[in-house]
């Protein structure tokens, strides 16, 4: 999928070539997800949902920015671009605020909460969230498709002696290791319930640290290999774009296809993890809001997801 990424960026560009990355790194995230939905595990998959969106922003940035740093001293990339998708990081991260807030809230009201009007308040914010991921696609892919194809250089073709892929070649990869991918994601989600069990965890560190983790493996790899070939906007524009679609295309899509399978999802998180995911997107916003990261910021933003990590494996389950 790296090496996929790589030709495809070169030949469309380093914003298509992130893009094309994110959704086919998410395709498994979300077959996981879809896996999990149909078999009841919903606390799974909105605690993975939540885990994607740390993970990405956090760990890949962070793990990136880290191996990039060691072998550059400063990594320059368009902050115009980053700004725009942590913007809209932000805005996802409201939506996924405002179902929590209102569940406490009302619930202290008598008579003002139920499940229903949940539910109704969970698909409006959905279709928001969803329209929403659609500007973000006109916004890079077409009106300021400028600001995401990344730094120019020669020698990013491919490698000394290496022929560039042909855009088919690149695309037919792509889609071969994903499918790949998607079969071991099947194995996956048929251990959690043992791994929960066996390891005594809950069901909500298995979803937001292991199921994330593994589910966004290909991404964190790809990100983390262009990192280290000084590569930050396509570096950044998986890692970052990879929230971006999980939390404005894959969460509300989830919502529209609960209803399908007779158990409909919400859009309520615990508030554990509603601030995690405020504070991850905060600190990356503030990290690449001055177009260059260097390996301590990298650190930083690995140890705020270690820190995370920490406290969802002690958090109590929910009953």
């Amino acid at each position: 999928m790296g090496r996929a990424t790589e030709h495809l960026a070169h030949r469309m560009g380093q914003g298509i070539g992130g893009l094309l990355n994110a959704t086919f790194g998410n395709a498994a995230e979300l077959i996981i997800a879809l896996m999990a939905l149909n078999k009841g595990l919903i606390g799974v998959v909105k605690a993975s949902l939540t885990g994607s969106i740390l993970g990405n922003v956090l760990l890949v940035f962070g793990a990136s920015a880290l191996a990039g740093g060691v072998r550059f001293k400063q990594q320059r990339f368009n902050r115009t671009a980053v700004q725009s998708s942590t913007t809209s990081l932000l805005l996802a991260a409201i939506g996924l605020l405002i179902p929590t807030v209102f569940h406490y809230s009302a619930d202290l009201r008598p008579g003002g909460w139920s499940p229903g009007i949940e539910q109704r308040l969970s698909l409006g914010i959905a279709i928001v969230l969803f329209a929403t991921y659609i500007c973000t696609l006109i916004f890079s892919l077409v009106t300021h498709s400028g600001l995401f194809e990344g730094q120019s250089e020669a020698d990013e073709s491919a490698s000394p002696g290496e022929l560039a892929w042909s855009q088919s070649k690149a695309m037919t990869v792509l889609l071969v290791s994903t499918a790949f991918v998607t079969l071991l994601s099947e194995f996956l989600v048929t251990t959690v319930e043992a791994a929960r069990s066996r390891f005594g965890v809950s069901e909500i560190f298995i979803g937001v640290i292991v199921v994330a983790v593994i589910g966004n493996a290909a991404e964190h790899s790809t990100a983390v290999w262009m990192a280290r070939k000084n590569k930050m906007d396509l570096s950044l524009g998986i890692a970052i774009g990879s929230s971006l679609q999980i939390a404005l295309f894959v969460a509300p899509l989830l919502v529209f296809v609960s209803y399908g399978f007779g158990k409909p999802m919400n859009l309520e998180f615990s508030i554990p993890e509603v601030v995690s995911v405020i504070v991850a997107v905060h600190i990356a916003s503030e990290i690449s809001n001055d177009g260059e990261t260097n390996w301590l910021e990298g650190a930083q933003l690995l140890s705020v997801y270690l820190i995370l990590a920490v406290l969802f494996y002690f958090l109590p389950a929910s009953h």
